[in-house]
This record gives C-alpha cells, structure tokens and sequence, in this order.
C-alpha cells in the first residue's frame, strides 16, 4: 500500500496557475452566514453529545487494534452520513508481532477534483488501558461530559464530522475539497502513521488539527514544544566492590556524570527543558555495576535547538575509563513553529471567531501532536477541538456548549479560499 491514503493526487495540493475568481462579499452578509451556521449546531447540540458519549464508551487505547476496531467503525458511519466517502487504511504488523490499529480516511462524494485539497486530522486512540470506563464512566453534570479520552480528542473528532454535516445540510460547498485522517497511534508518536502523514501535508493546501484547545478560555495552539527522546546506555565491567573494586569499571559511576550533563543542556529562556525519567542499573551492592541505562525527555520550542541537542546526545562519549555508551533515539517530534502560512490560518481563525461573536486568542503547548509534523510542509492550524481540562488525567472533561462554537469555527475555516 502506498504512503499516501487515495484521493489526492500529486501536486493536486498546490494552487493553479489560474487565479479564481473569489467574489466580494460584505461583512453583514459574513456574520450573517456565521450565525446561521452557530444556530444550526446549536440545535444539534444534543445530538453531537450523544455521539461523544457514545464514543468515549468505546475504549480505544493505543495499543490494542482489537478494541479500536469498533470506534472506527462508528465513525466510519457517521462521516457516511454527512456525506462522505471513507476507507479504512489497515494497521501492520511490527517485528515482535505488535500490531497497529491503521487510519480512517474520508473525502467528499460530490468531490470536486483540481481545487486543491484541506486536511482535517485528529486520532481516535487513548491513554487509557481497556477498564478505565469501569472506574472512570461517562458522566454530564454541570454542563460537563467526563470520560476516559472525551477531552483528548473524541469531542475533536465529533466536532469536525458536525462541522461537515453542517455544511453539506445548509448547502455550504467549499472552495478546496475537505479530507479527514483519523489516525490510532498518536498517543505513542503516530510511529506507523507518520509516512502518510508527511505524504499528505505535502499535498494539501492546509491542515487543521483537531486536538484539544489550550487553557479555559479555548486558546488555539500556535506553538508547541517538540521532543526529543533517548535511552542512553553505559557498559562497564563487573567486579568485587570490597576485594578488587579496581578491577571494575562502574557503569552507574558513568551514567551519573552522563545525567548531570544532560541536566545542562537545559535553557528555560530558550524554551529547553530535560527530564530523566527513568534510571536503571548494577546487580548488587557489592558489585561494581557492569550496565545502566537511562531514558530522558527533552523538549524544545525551536528546530535549530532540537537538531543541535540530538548532535550532542548522539555523540556523547564515555570519560570514566573501561566505559563505553551507546545511545539510542533522537528528535521524536519537531516544534511546531510560527510560520508565514501558519499565522495567517490564526488570522483568519481570529476573523471567523469575531463573526461568531467568540474571542479567540492563542498560545504556547508544552505537548506534540500531528500538528507539529505537518506544519514542517503546510500551513497547519493546531487546537481547534474541545474546550475542557484533563488530558491523561482522572478529571478529564470537556464543556458540552462550547462544542457547537468550536464546530461553527471549523465550519467557517473550511469555506476560507
């Protein structure tokens, strides 16, 4: 199979050498197609809570193919129903015998080709182990819906298949052709989706990301940290730390000094945080340890600082004699950065919000997404799903009447030319 799902062509993306022709159209009649289309999902309010609840209810963690099946299902269905054409992208066997879940990919039926083509891309896999909803069930109160993965990211994903269905039920076309990409592996760094993720950006004119918004006020996510991840080992020599300690070479001894260097590299004015997460090593008190290793994070908000800490940490070099390191890893996501392409989809973001009557600001998240991989290809838009809190937390939840704002904004931003 190839890279790219089907139904964008090559170079289908890139403008034409025509210039269309986009006709003037005022102010009032711009808030007035606002509000028609922010009337029209407010009265399915109650239709897109039902379709989260029902989603949530259908665990669906990262590792486990099996229990995504049935989510993929459901939204498979409903993005028929609001008109469009879908295909499941099977997952693939991984050495070891691990398997993914795959992707969902829809385009329009009435799809117009040679217009170019808009992404929207959200996942469907959670945290959360299978059980969860057993501990942690599906409850609306105050104006709320908790559960297991509402906030990160299925409310995003029933926000996007409405914004759709609000389009093509008002009779709105628009100018560049809508696709959708759901994918199940992107809580673990999207490591089986990621060529076709690239394939498409390359290809499409922008992409807006589905992932929850940032803060109580809803900001979109401009920028974002990228990560770099590694395992960092040290082999040493085994020997009796009372009769011939010299004998030995101590792979912690190494390892210790290794961690108070990465600690350096970072610079909380540049945006570089580090964290060894976990350590290991050694056999017993009294044997100098003959392995350790380590496993770090390090984030950063700039490309440039990402590719020269992973030439750093890729070429550290043991000190303690009868050591050596191996380190294993690298960048795991780029930043996302703002780029000419990527502020001016917040501009018009920030547009389309006052023809709401919504404010819209934006921020800084400490977190990767899709976002940060597409946005080295194509103007990407990040954050436009729920308003909530709890990503990866017991107080997951997201606020049930902003989901048909958030939907109208969408809708909004897909008819831009």
């Amino acid at each position: 199979m190839s890279a790219s799902p089907p139904g964008i062509t090559r170079g289908e993306g890139r403008p034409s050498s025509r210039s269309a022709t986009i006709p003037s159209v005022s102010q009032t009649a711009q808030n007035f197609l606002a509000r028609n289309l922010l009337a029209h999902l407010r009265a399915c309010q109650e239709e897109m809570t039902a379709l989260l609840r029902d989603l949530v209810r259908i665990e669906s963690p990262s590792h486990d193919p099996a229990a995504q099946e049935p989510v993929f299902a459901r939204l498979a269905a409903e993005l028929e129903a609001a008109g469009m054409r879908t295909r499941r992208l099977p997952g693939r066997r991984f050495p070891g015998g691990k398997k993914t879940g795959g992707q969902l990919w829809a385009v329009r039926r009435e799809r117009r080709r040679g217009n170019g083509a808009q992404l929207l891309i959200g996942h469907c896999d959670t945290v959360w182990p299978l059980g969860t909803i057993e501990r942690m069930p599906v409850e609306i109160r105050d104006g709320r819906l908790s559960g297991p993965g509402a906030y990160d990211m299925k409310c995003g994903l029933v926000q996007g298949i409405f914004a759709l269905r609000a389009l093509r039920e008002l009779g709105l076309s628009p100018e560049i052709e809508p696709a959708f990409f759901i994918n199940s592996d992107e809580e673990i760094g999207s490591p089986e989706s990621l060529p076709r993720i690239h394939a498409l950006a390359r290809r499409v004119r922008r992409v807006f990301v589905l992932e929850p918004s940032l803060g109580a006020a809803g900001d979109l996510k401009t920028r974002r940290k990228g990560s770099l991840r590694f395992t960092i080992k040290v082999f040493g020599k085994a020997a009796h730390s009372g009769l011939d300690p010299e004998k030995g070479a101590s792979a912690i001894r190494e390892l210790a000094r290794v961690i108070q260097w990465l600690y350096g590299l970072a610079d909380p004015e540049r945006g570089v945080t580090v964290n060894v997460g976990v350590i290991a090593g050694g056999m017993r008190a009294n044997v100098v340890a003959p392995e350790a290793r380590a496993e770090l994070d390090i984030r950063v908000l700039a490309g440039e600082d990402a590719a020269r800490i992973e030439r750093e940490v890729l070429g550290l070099v043991a000190s303690t004699p009868g050591t050596r390191i191996e380190v294993l890893g690298g960048i795991d996501r780029p930043p996302l950065e703002p780029t000419p392409g990527n502020r001016a989809l917040f501009a018009a973001a920030r547009r389309r919000a006052g023809e709401l009557g919504i404010p819209l600001g934006e921020g800084t998240a400490g977190g990767a997404s899709d976002g940060s991989l597409t946005s080295r290809f194509t103007p990407t838009l990040d954050g436009l799903g729920a308003l909530g809190d709890g990503a990866h937390a017991v107080h997951e939840h997201v606020v049930l009447d902003r989901i048909p704002e958030r939907a109208a904004l969408l809708a909004l931003l897909l008819l831009e030319p």
